[in-house]
């Protein structure tokens, strides 16, 4: 798929939806980008100087995921788009224990539920010409998992077994589905996700010391992160390589991360990343068993 395409990238409104928009734009394709910020897109239209056609997309209504159908069918003459990017997503931040139902749900209902339902809207046209490209956007949290973004690693890990399940199935249609998993990069995704924190801290919680930990964490990763360079190229590599790999981890440290994660006892995964969101006995400031017995 190295000639000039067609395609649909969701989450093209900021960080590395826009990045990569501007950057498959600059190598000749036409890009439909697709979010709920119609203004962010158009600015980002006027910047790749009409290579790039913004869309506003709504993953979570059923309604505009069919409105945005029936304009791309417009805009394409209803061949369809030859490649679906499925960049769009984010992050609900709490343990578990504290995470409403609701919450769960609204991030079930964007990072998989709304992709799927894109994602089968753009497949008959795929199906129909024997050829296209399925791009879902993952991340490493699909492979490993950590406390306190659980529903968020949750939303990844079945984007993963999805994907790998599509790949598949769609092969012998000539559609080809393919991963990339980001690592820690820099964009607006981190802070966003530590506003999530604060929405589900709340007087009296548990795991309060935690959720300052977090937010500690994230301001130390945020100094070690890359930028989204390496990224975008595997987006770019992915959309447009004749033969992608399945994955493609950003940036490429990341692999030597989830091959440790591997061969680790689960144990010592969980006792380090314990230690580290201090969800430890000491760190909670909990009462010893004896303690409570004493009392008691």
């Amino acid at each position: 798929m190295t000639s000039p395409t067609t395609i649909l990238l969701t989450g093209a409104s900021a960080g590395i939806g826009r990045d990569t928009a501007l950057a498959l734009a600059r190598a000749g394709h036409h890009v439909i980008a697709a979010a709920r910020r119609l203004p962010a897109l158009e600015a980002l239209a006027a910047e790749a100087g009409g290579a790039i056609t913004p869309l506003q997309l709504d993953l979570d209504d059923p309604a505009s995921i069919a409105a945005a159908m029936a304009e791309v069918d417009r805009i394409t003459a209803g061949r369809g788009v030859d490649a679906l990017i499925n960049n769009a997503g984010f992050a609900t931040a709490g343990a578990l224990a504290e995470l409403s139902d609701r919450d769960l749900r609204g991030q079930f209902e964007t990072n998989v539920f709304g992709l799927m339902t894109l994602t089968r809207a753009v497949l008959p046209a795929m199906l129909a010409r024997g050829a296209g490209r399925i791009v879902n956007v993952s991340s490493v949290s699909g492979r490993i998992p950590a406390p306190i973004l659980g529903a968020y690693h949750a939303s990844k890990y079945a984007l993963e077994a999805l994907s790998d399940a599509l790949r598949m199935e769609l092969a012998a249609f000539g559609i080809k589905v393919v991963i990339v998993e980001p690592g820690t990069v820099r964009t607006e995704f981190a802070s966003r996700t530590m506003a999530e924190v604060g929405k589900t801290a709340h007087e009296g919680s548990r795991y309060a010391s935690v959720y300052t930990r977090a937010k500690e964490l994230e301001a130390k990763f945020a100094g070690a992160a890359t930028g989204p360079e390496s990224v975008v190229r595997a987006i770019v590599r992915a959309v447009t390589a004749r033969r992608p790999a399945a994955r493609y981890v950003a940036p490429a440290r990341f692999y030597v991360l989830i091959a440790l994660m591997r061969v680790l006892p689960t144990s010592w995964v969980d006792a380090i990343q314990r230690r580290l969101f201090g969800l430890t006995k000491q760190a909670l400031a909990l009462p010893s068993p004896a303690t409570v017995r004493t009392k008691s």
